[in-house]
């Protein structure tokens, strides 16, 4: 099997022009269906069954799931559908608009992550069901850039009948095999005004503020001394205290205040319990202050990843790509296949750092390493008779 550059481009140049923002502001966010169709004809193409799934209480979205072979031991190619919001101005080309020049193609997407489809596509093109002793599945999901609902849905509905996830996120085809999780907070504390001159008048939810600033970072730092992770850059749990807002006035006793804060977990840390945790520290200073403390979400959050190094996966892919696993600083959905009892790995073309921001592009060199790459895994998984651990 071959690749072919020119169908690879004409793939990618498709999905480019197929507008697919997800985001938290209702005038950006838009349905990824025309993305979701692309992909399930040219799969039904080559003889891929396609399911496309709305996804529960977020119209306009869409999961695609498509499958060729059967058993119980398939492999997941996943990938995300959606983009995040861009700024035309900020483009040196229509962002919308495939653009190759100097050995990159240009456009919204081509590396996070529309461009890790078309590489799938040219590794499964000429796939034998026959010759599958387990089934090759595709998975687009909606919403990875705001709120996961893609992944979620599929998590409520039962979960996928495979046992090997691939996350074709963009880390040069070296292997992931952990990183960490992370949730976004609000704190608001609701006092009340009243005149400076006589702080009888009021109750100063910036005082309260103060006590609940000081107590996250005592929170952080008890945080950092339990928890420790060599195999990260930054070794250990990062607490952010990102903006504040409150009060309207110098004479004027601040009777509302809200602090935003995320916090990036390392694996052995749970999303659920850090936010209990929070809880049981600000819950006493709300009774002792005699005021309101609303502890709120802003993103659902993403608890760490982590698959054994040791594992069948992670042991193919370095010995498919020659590259150690490692970890990245960055969330995926990783946690989710590996909750429904998926062995999973993040590993797909193109660099990070090219990633939410304008100008994106994904370099040609590192199509045809990975559609080997995924053939590769194809045959290992899915045309050979051997026990996997």
């Amino acid at each position: 099997m071959s690749l072919d550059l020119n169908r690879y481009k004409d793939f990618l140049t498709q999905l480019v022009a197929e507008p697919s923002v997800s985001c938290a502001v209702p005038s950006w966010d838009m349905s990824n269906q025309r993305v979701i169709e692309h992909l399930a004809n040219w799969l039904e193409a080559y003889g891929f069954t396609s399911q496309i799934l709305p996804v529960a209480n977020h119209p306009g979205k869409f999961n695609l799931l498509a499958t060729l072979g059967t058993g119980d031991g398939g492999l997941v190619f996943a990938g995300h559908s959606d983009t995040v919001p861009f700024d035309e101005h900020l483009w040196q080309s229509d962002p919308l608009q495939l653009t190759e020049k100097d050995n990159r193609l240009y456009g919204l997407g081509a590396t996070d992550m529309k461009g890790f489809f078309p590489a799938v596509l040219e590794a499964v093109k000429d796939l034998d069901a026959s010759k599958l002793t387990q089934p090759v599945m595709v998975l687009a999901t909606a919403d990875e850039e705001s709120s996961m609902s893609g992944a979620r849905a599929l998590v409520d509905s039962g979960g996928l009948c495979a046992r090997y996830a691939v996350v074709g996120e963009p880390t040069g085809m070296r292997p992931i095999h952990m990183h960490k999780g992370i949730l976004m907070e609000t704190v608001r504390v609701k006092g009340a005004a009243g005149h400076s001159s006589n702080p009888a008048l009021g109750n100063s939810a910036l005082e309260a503020m103060h006590e609940v600033i000081g107590e996250l970072l005592q929170y952080r730092e008890e945080l950092q001394q339990r928890y420790r992770n060599p195999g990260f850059a930054v070794d250990l749990p990062t607490l952010n205290l990102g903006c504040i807002h409150g009060g309207d006035g110098a004479n004027r006793i601040c009777g509302e205040c809200e602090l935003h804060f995320d916090l990036r977990s390392i694996p052995g840390m749970h999303n659920d319990e850090l936010r209990q945790g929070i809880t049981q520290r600000l819950t006493p200073i709300a009774e002792r202050r005699k005021l309101d403390i609303v502890f709120s979400t802003l993103f659902e959050g993403v608890d760490p990843f982590y698959q054994d190094e040791h594992s069948e996966l992670i042991r193919t892919c370095e010995r498919l790509t020659g590259q150690s696993a490692t970890s990245v600083a960055f969330a995926t959905e990783a946690p989710f296949f590996r909750d429904m009892g998926l062995q999973t790995v993040v590993m797909g073309p193109g660099s990070i750092d090219q990633a939410h921001q304008s100008n994106e592009y994904i370099e040609l060199s590192q199509i045809e390493p990975a559609v080997d790459t995924i053939r590769q895994m194809i045959e290992h998984f899915c045309m050979t008779e051997t026990s996997h651990a």
